[in-house]
């Protein structure tokens, strides 16, 4: 057996598919994001502008994140020391699951490394709680999500992105008294749409269905204090565990689940992926707490954030485009081939100063290959103003169709 050469064969065929993905070393540069320094492969350096972060709100950089940060690590120093259950256990885990519990109006949160730990190791363990499970997933859900569900080794199945009738038929066809879970996301990130929260609740309710929803690209940046899209259509007390994130809109690192007392003590009693974790660093935990408190009463640092995202699709949509709006923050311009989408990654940021990643499978469907813009509060008018005009004179020189309009 050659094995270097079977990595090889793997790695060339990215390659002849135009979606090997290319790591870009970038230096953010703190109180001047979405400013950052991209260190070419050459070695020199350039200052770019960063249009595909998911630091949505520019928290990162926060003086009230980065003081907690700062005052968490004087005092505690670097590390938690261990996992929650031996010694890693601090105030700063304490504190900050109590503000994310408040935030959804749960009863209790649990902490986990990443969102992607969250929603795995929850979704693992509940056909262990629930013996007999089913989970019905919505067909985008996220890679976590499907990992999770996958682990628990029970029964699933797929619905149809967003098609409630379809859910029905599904839940329709099982006996009432089987335990079931539904599990979709709140706000797709690669295509910027909402999920029909309020139908699946109420097929739920009908089919004594439990629910689970992953609002990673919505928490912080919709509701009245952040608590996500559950919050802004006063649905989060119709779901049982809802799944967020502190490193997107909050700046900093870390996932977890809210839900009730009783379920929150359940999984992180029985999921490995809790138990056996080093727990986050404090600062870390310290600086998360911060965000999602200030973010509770910035209600015009979201209001900024959803106008420059409104003004940069208004933008996009005047040069026809193939723009995707699905009416939130998220901006997908749609190019189809994964060869033009590098090429056009590529020379934004070289030519340009312009850095946004091609989206490619498996991250989105073969042919729906895309940009993926995230503006921010802190993208100024003249950033849009560049980014636009070099859009514009690309497209054409990429040889790509600004008609067939999508959305």
């Amino acid at each position: 057996m050659d094995y270097d050469q079977h990595i090889d064969d793997a790695l060339n065929r990215l390659h002849d598919e135009g979606r090997y993905r290319v790591f870009q070393n970038i230096r953010r540069m703190n109180q001047q994001f979405p400013r950052a320094i991209w260190s070419k492969p050459d070695g020199s350096e350039a200052e770019i502008t960063v249009w595909c972060g998911n630091d949505y709100l520019g928290m990162g950089q926060h003086p009230v994140v980065l003081e907690a940060l700062k005052a968490a690590a004087d005092e505690a120093g670097a590390g938690s020391g261990g996992t929650r259950n031996i010694s890693g256990n601090t105030a700063y885990h304490h504190d900050l699951e109590l503000e994310l519990a408040d935030l959804h109006g749960k009863e209790r949160a649990v902490l986990f490394t990443s969102a992607y730990n969250a929603n795995e190791a929850t979704l693992s363990v509940l056909p262990k709680l629930f013996p007999g499970l089913v989970i019905l997933s919505d067909e985008l859900n996220h890679a976590s999500m499907i990992e999770g569900i996958r682990h628990g080794f029970g029964e699933k199945h797929v619905f149809a992105h967003n098609d409630v009738n379809h859910l029905r038929s599904l839940l329709e066809k099982l006996p009432r008294d089987t335990p079931k879970l539904i599990a979709f996301e709140s706000l797709y990130s690669m295509d910027g749409d909402f999920a029909p929260i309020e139908e699946i609740c109420d097929l739920a309710d009908e089919f004594n269905a439990l629910t689970y929803i992953d609002e990673v690209h919505a928490v912080g940046l919709y509701g009245p204090r952040g608590g996500g899209v559950t919050e802004r259509d006063n649905l989060a007390g119709r779901i049982d565990i809802i799944n967020g994130t502190l490193a997107k809109a909050y700046g900093v690192m870390g996932g977890y689940i809210a839900t009730s007392d009783r379920l929150a003590d359940a999984v992180r009693s029985y999921a490995p992926g809790f138990i056996f974790t080093t727990s986050l660093p404090p600062a870390v935990a310290a600086a998360a707490a911060a965000s999602v408190k200030h973010l509770k009463t910035d209600n015009a640092l979201r209001g900024l954030h959803q106008e420059k995202a409104a003004l940069l699709k208004s933008r996009l949509r005047a040069l026809n485009l193939p723009l995707d709006d699905q009416g939130s923050h998220i901006v997908p311009v749609h190019v189809g081939n994964p060869v033009k989408c590098k090429m056009l990654s590529d020379m934004l940021l070289e030519n340009h100063g312009i850095y946004v990643q091609p989206i490619n499978f498996p991250t989105v469907p073969r042919g729906t290959e895309r940009l993926r813009f995230t503006p921010s509060p802190v993208h100024t008018d003249a950033m849009i103003n560049t980014l636009v005009s070099a859009l514009d004179g690309l497209w054409g020189h990429c040889a790509l169709n600004r008609l067939d309009m999508v959305g």
